[in-house]
């Protein structure tokens, strides 16, 4: 990849042709094995479709996943992108060298003091996770693990309420599909 067009919707087609080569092997845990590109591509299109048009905030929600889930560093994100666009990709991006249990608390603990942008990635990442969970979830979760999953994301989401009271709407609307205990 080249030097990032000034247009911004070759910029944000350029995010995602880059993400789609990084994830290009992934595919989602669910039983239709969807291919992974479809996560970002998702989020993206969630936050456009409630009328956030910032390049950036778009740039990031299609990268999201890519430090954390393939051979791509910080560094790629900021030559190909700008710094605005890695630094929301660096403030949502999980510290894999830390245990699982630690980087889910840590997520709950800097919720709060995200920014904006990187809010409202995580708050559709969230809205994201649910739908397919509750829709086509993975294929080796239990009913409880699924019910943990939709309660952590609610106390990633909850510290982060009043950055959009539309996603937040449709994060409660997503969070009411919790599976019932059985």
């Amino acid at each position: 990849m080249t030097a990032t067009p000034a247009d911004p919707i070759s910029r944000i087609l350029d995010a995602a042709t880059f993400a789609a080569e990084r994830h290009r092997d992934q595919r989602r845990k669910g039983k239709d094995a969807s291919p992974y590109i479809n996560h970002p591509l998702a989020l993206a299109n969630l936050l456009a479709a409630r009328g956030e048009r910032d390049p950036v905030l778009l740039m990031a929600a299609l990268l999201h996943d890519t430090v954390e889930d393939t051979a791509t560093s910080f560094g790629d994100i900021e030559r190909c992108f700008g710094t605005e666009v890695a630094d929301i990709v660096r403030e949502v991006t999980d510290d894999k060298s830390l245990p699982k249990a630690e980087r889910k608390r840590l997520q709950i603990e800097h919720a709060a003091r995200l920014s904006r942008r990187a809010k409202l990635v995580k708050l559709a990442d969230k809205i994201c996770n649910l739908h397919d969970i509750a829709v086509s979830p993975p294929t080796d979760w239990s009913t409880q693990r699924k019910r943990e999953y939709f309660d952590w994301a609610k106390a990633v989401v909850d510290p982060m309420r009043g950055v959009s009271a539309e996603l937040e709407a449709l994060f409660d609307r997503e969070y009411a599909r919790k599976p019932a205990d059985v």
